[in-house]
């Protein structure tokens, strides 16, 4: 007992990173994807969310490693070793990604707190702004702050479910055997599609290669990285493994309440209001806690994230608050205009789904370049498997815009 006690005490400082990128894969645009798809399809489409998570995992470890070999996020490697012009475009491409992702999670956020406190959505809008900016401010006194506050709103979400399931009470029969086996109905495909190919997120890979740089010095030898590494593996298995079972959650729960009482969910909003009649109020309480805390979770992440994009590419700084308010900017004109939120969040995605293979493809060419990654270079079976879930979700993203266009 004391042995693993102590493995665990020693391991606790390593974790962190993967749990801020997690947060990406339990944004806004995931619990519309998810529930819709509970609701319409019931357990079907639970086997979707595993070859999800397993290609979400291998493209994560992927940009983990390029930022531990290396000491530098994929942005600033893109700038070092691409041309200039290839470097600008990847830029432009990475930064309209960064503002979509943003736009999306902030737009979480205020929902968010809309539906909690039934505060009009503007005035949510930005206190989710403010919630965000004394986040952001804490980091001065140590980015450690940051992941354990990460942590935490990850933590509220898991225990939200958790609790969400018991209430729910879903057949685990189906559960086991749909997280599994493979179904798919000529209805379900657009859903599918939406799911597989929108999970893997570019900011999420950017953002990853960053995190991980924080963990060096000039001094961390080859050994300690090799040993960095082993361990960010394993920070990621546990925090994209959290993802998933908290965006399965969501189908069974969709499924087991909503699909299994012949009820039609289109909207976030239309799920909190429908869970009160059938689950009780509480229920309804705690899916709008889980909603807000993914939605500011995220926001914050979502804005880091454009900031390493942006400070990689071009090499300049400003200031984390000026950064929250110009991607504040574009969410709150589509709420002053009473543009609907569900459309704003599709346009969203589609536009990640465009940038994704202008993130992956850089990605792949950096990590299998020896000069570049040294003994971290990738291995053949490596690049092969690369390559396949390159193809993958380039394809299944091609389809997805295709299919909302």
């Amino acid at each position: 007992m004391m042995k693993i006690k102590e493995k665990i005490k020693k391991f606790f400082p390593f974790l962190g990173p993967s749990f801020i990128v997690s947060v990406g894969y339990i944004d806004p645009g995931n619990w519309a994807t998810n529930i819709q798809g509970g609701a319409d399809f019931g357990y079907l489409l639970l086997w979707v969310l595993t070859i999800s998570n397993l290609m979400a995992i291998f493209l994560q470890n992927n940009a983990a490693k390029l930022g531990i070999a290396t000491g530098k996020s994929l942005a600033e490697n893109c700038r070092e070793h691409f041309s200039k012009p290839i470097s600008f475009f990847l830029w432009i491409t990475a930064e309209l990604a960064a503002l979509a992702t943003d736009l999306a999670e902030f737009l979480g956020a205020a929902l968010g707190i809309f539906i909690l406190f039934k505060i009009p959505l503007f005035a949510a809008a930005l206190i989710a702004g403010l919630i965000t900016f004394f986040v952001m401010y804490l980091e001065r006194y140590g980015y450690r702050i940051i992941e354990i506050i990460i942590m935490a709103f990850l933590a509220i979400v898991a225990i939200s479910y958790i609790t969400e399931l018991f209430m729910a009470e879903p057949n685990f029969g189906k559960v086991a055997y749909h997280t599994f086996v493979p179904n798919l109905s000529m209805k379900s495909v657009y859903v599918a599609i939406g799911m597989l190919g929108a999970t893997v997120m570019p900011h999420n890979i950017f953002l990853h290669s960053s995190l991980v740089t924080n963990r060096l010095t000039p001094q961390t030898t080859i050994s300690e990285k090799k040993k960095l590494f082993k361990y960010g593996v394993f920070d990621s298995l546990v925090a994209m493994n959290l993802a998933w079972f908290i965006n399965a959650s969501m189908i069974i729960m969709a499924a087991a309440v909503f699909f299994d009482n012949h009820i039609a969910i289109t909207t976030i909003e239309a799920a909190h209001k429908t869970l009160t009649p059938l689950l009780g109020s509480s229920a309804s309480l705690i899916f709008a806690v889980a909603l807000l805390s993914a939605g500011l979770s995220s926001s914050i992440t979502g804005t880091m994230a454009g900031q390493i994009i942006l400070e990689g590419f071009l090499n300049i700084k400003i200031p984390i608050w000026a950064r929250r308010i110009i991607t504040m900017i574009p969410a709150l004109i589509i709420i002053g205009l009473g543009v609907d939120s569900l459309k704003a969040l599709i346009i969203s995605q589609v536009i990640l789904s465009i940038q994704l293979p202008f993130t992956i493809i850089p990605l792949l060419l950096l990590t299998r370049n020896k000069k570049i990654m040294g003994v971290f270079v990738n291995r053949g079976i490596t690049n092969y498997t690369a390559y396949i879930v390159a193809a993958v979700i380039i394809t299944l993203n091609s389809l997805l815009i295709y299919l909302a266009l």
